[in-house]
């Protein structure tokens, strides 16, 4: 299958100073593909170079097989056959709501354009709502007609800049999931750019974690969480520490935490020094010290479907354990601890 968008070892400038370096992707027809990373990683910089905005200083972006942007070329916005959601939805706040959605079907006849601005309100859930003004919606309100307008003209790739940072965070997850259902309908592909993980998780088919202009790796959010390349993509997607350990046998690692061992195999040699990425809900305290490290519970956190724990370990570094049973400790207590990792994530020192 071709693929609808190609970014071939795109890099871009700002001011002479490289923003992003190097990047290659591809993502297919109907696919929702996310750009992951922290502010000031080149995201957005990224993004307006797909939309024609930005200016390319190296590599090339391929629509369909068709060059729109190389160094020495670029294609204009509007015939690109992208739309863009703004990070501040961008709404014109003189025009209705109707005429906010309309703004870009200058060429289509007055029916016409009746007919998709309803078929556009029903579509984000808002038919009732087409006379009035940006300053009278919520910002979730905004953000459907912000998605309305882009969707009104039909693009073939829709492109949204951290379209729900301006929500709390319930909205956020509900209008991502909601989100994600509209594009779905309507059978295009999307780029979209966050900071925000659990976010990314839920709209993405497939995302990449970029980090000081790089893309660090590219794959679904299940390969990248449970394998990741690198220490930045590991710490990004989930919540982890590292602890240094030395390889035993191809499925042991002795660590600070015990000598722990895996269901699957490390594919390291032996005596083989290794940081080992653990994540606090693999870390558990246990009332039976003998033969495991010990731990001096410093704090306890119920969090209502789970509990964390900040243990002090014998070296004085300090780790969290999230348990989702109800355990009987208290501050003050020794405890030891189960380490209990299915699939470990190694990287060789």
């Amino acid at each position: 299958m071709s693929s609808l968008l190609s970014v071939e070892s795109l890099s871009c400038s700002y001011a002479n100073q490289l923003i992003v370096e190097g990047v290659s992707f591809s993502i297919n027809e109907g696919e929702i593909a996310c750009l992951l990373g922290p502010s000031g990683c080149g995201k957005t910089t990224l993004l307006r170079a797909l939309a024609g905005f930005n200016t390319v200083t190296s590599g090339s972006i391929y629509m369909q097989g068709q060059q729109v942007s190389s160094k020495s070329t670029t294609l204009p916005p509007e015939k690109r056959q992208m739309g863009m959601v703004f990070q501040d939805y961008a709404l014109f706040p003189h025009l209705s709501v109707a005429d906010n959605i309309a703004f870009g079907l200058k060429k289509n006849s007055k029916a016409d354009k009746t007919a998709i601005i309803q078929s556009m309100l029903q579509l984000v859930r808002l038919p009732d709502l087409s006379k009035r003004y940006p300053h009278e919606l919520s910002g979730g309100q905004q953000q459907r007609v912000a998605l309305a307008r882009a969707l009104a003209s039909r693009p073939r790739l829709l492109l949204m800049d951290e379209p729900f940072s301006n929500l709390d965070t319930e909205m956020r997850k509900e209008l991502s999931l909601e989100v994600r259902d509209i594009i779905k309908q309507q059978g295009i592909a999307a780029v979209v750019v966050t900071h925000d993980q659990e976010e990314a998780f839920v709209i993405s088919d497939v995302l990449g974690i970029l980090a000081d202009g790089k893309l660090q790796q590219w794959g679904t959010a299940e390969s990248l969480y449970y394998t990741p390349e690198t220490v930045q993509v590991a710490k990004f997607v989930g919540e982890g520490e590292l602890f240094e350990g030395v390889c035993m046998s191809e499925t042991k690692v002795q660590t600070e935490l015990g000598l722990l061992e895996f269901a699957e195999p490390l594919l390291l040699d032996r005596q083989q020094a290794v940081n080992l990425f653990i994540r606090p809900a693999d870390v558990s305290p246990i009332v039976d010290n003998n033969g495991h490290a010990t731990a001096q519970v410093l704090s306890r956190e119920f969090m209502g479907e789970a509990t964390r724990y900040l243990l002090k370990l014998e070296s004085g570094r300090t780790t969290s354990a999230l348990v989702r049973e109800l355990l009987p400790f208290k501050i003050g207590d020794v405890v030891g601890i189960e380490v209990a990792v299915h699939r470990p994530i190694a990287f060789p020192i």
